[in-house]
């Protein structure tokens, strides 16, 4: 089938992004592949293909009606995370799976196990693409990017499916946060959008985390340890110390739902020096800058405790939870996915984002930008996988929303 084909054709180019680059896009390989996927788009016959020096790919597919709807976008990011290598990505399908452990790599002894990711007992019988285990595998999102580009193509080839204009976006860097820096919304010229950038079939959401950056800084004061006694500061220790003062369960591994937390992510340093480096996450307002206040709060009491100067606090906010702009006022452009969903047999699973996309951002910038299922899930590492009817049926969606938005 010409999805998966594609798809696996995707996922063996590395495209993956370097938040220390400071370059946009972040690493070349995401221009290479945006050059091919732009070509791509104008081969199978869209129009108004844009490709900008920023990487990020732009097409059109026209209307086919004279009737006046509204023009809706499908976006996806073409970049893969950073956490775990994307180059020489090698996938392999298992096909009709059968409930049992999956051997990614013999040599390695790395074993997909249903003992330790139960989810997979969902897909019994389905044809699963996983990874070799050595790498990621990059449905995330490049199964969003194979299931919108195939989605047109079934469009074009079907007239008799009547729809409005639809515009289609493509971006760098969405796994480094900076997915939305470059959209030039007012160009790409939708009245609403949906990234597939989603996991498991029947994923929806329209909210998301409130997210900040936090870097803690400490300045020590290093003196030789024989004669320390009420002269040296330890950076390291006083580090330890601030970390011993945040929620103890308020952290990634102790919380789900609706639940924010603190998130350590790096420390490094020496007696002279240490930083720590935080990400901030909730999805309600309130708390989530309550969080941020209390991140200064205990900067001063360390302050208080070793001098004034000892530690410092930068915070950045990275984005806000997309609710606030789309309930109430663009909720049709959720019930449009839902009603797209139930018509294609797939079960609408609404649910909070324990993260964020860049449909986020866009909803900020004043493009509404809903969520939906790519089909992967245990993104980010070598575990990741993806039924391949969950990609059917997200392609499925796609073509639905078409459909349903010109009735």
């Amino acid at each position: 089938m010409q999805l998966i084909d594609r798809f696996l054709r995707y996922v063996k180019m590395d495209t993956q992004s370097d938040d220390a680059t400071n370059l946009v896009p972040s690493t070349p390989s995401q221009m290479e592949f945006a050059k091919k996927l732009a070509e791509e788009l104008r081969q199978i016959g869209l129009q108004e293909v844009s490709l900008d020096k920023n990487a990020y790919v732009m097409a059109t597919l026209p209307a086919n009606t004279d009737k006046v709807r509204p023009v809706i976008g499908f976006i996806a990011h073409m970049d893969t995370s950073p956490d775990m290598s994307g180059r020489k990505v090698q996938p392999q399908v298992v096909r009709k799976y059968n409930g049992h452990d999956i051997v990614l790599n013999a040599k390695e002894n790395i074993v997909l196990s249903p003992q330790q990711f139960p989810e997979l007992l969902h897909y019994i019988g389905q044809d699963l693409i996983c990874t070799n285990g050595l790498t990621l595998l990059g449905a995330d999102d490049k199964a969003g990017i194979a299931e919108i580009v195939t989605a047109m193509e079934y469009l074009l080839a079907h007239p008799e499916i009547k729809h409005g204009k639809i515009r289609l976006g493509f971006t760098p860097d969405e796994e480094i946060g900076r997915g939305a820096d470059h959209f030039d919304v007012k160009a790409f010229g939708a009245d609403f959008a949906y990234t597939l950038d989603g996991g498991e079939i029947g994923e929806l959401e329209f909210e998301n985390f409130n997210a900040a950056s936090a870097k803690v800084r400490i300045k020590g004061l290093n003196v030789h340890p024989g004669y320390a006694k009420h002269k040296m500061r330890n950076a390291c220790r006083i580090a330890q110390q601030f970390v011993s003062m945040l929620p103890r369960h308020e952290t990634p591994e102790h919380t789900e739902g609706y639940e924010g937390f603190y998130h350590l992510t790096a420390m490094q340093g020496t007696v002279e020096e240490a930083t720590l480096d935080y990400i901030i996450r909730d999805h309600d307002r309130d708390r989530f800058e309550r969080r941020k206040k209390e991140m200064q709060h205990l900067v001063n009491k360390i302050n208080q405790e070793f001098g004034e100067g000892t530690a410092t606090l930068t915070l950045k906010d990275q984005y806000y939870n997309m609710r606030e702009k789309i309930d109430p006022d663009n909720m049709h452009v959720v019930q449009l996915a839902i009603d797209a969903m139930k018509a294609v047999g797939v079960e609408p699973k609404i649910k909070p984002i324990r993260g964020g996309t860049d449909g986020a951002r866009l909803s900020y910038m004043g493009l509404p930008c809903p969520n939906i299922f790519a089909g992967g899930l245990n993104f980010h590492g070598r575990y990741e996988f993806i039924p391949i009817p969950s990609m059917r049926k997200a392609m499925e969606v796609v073509i639905k929303i078409a459909e349903i938005n010109c009735n």
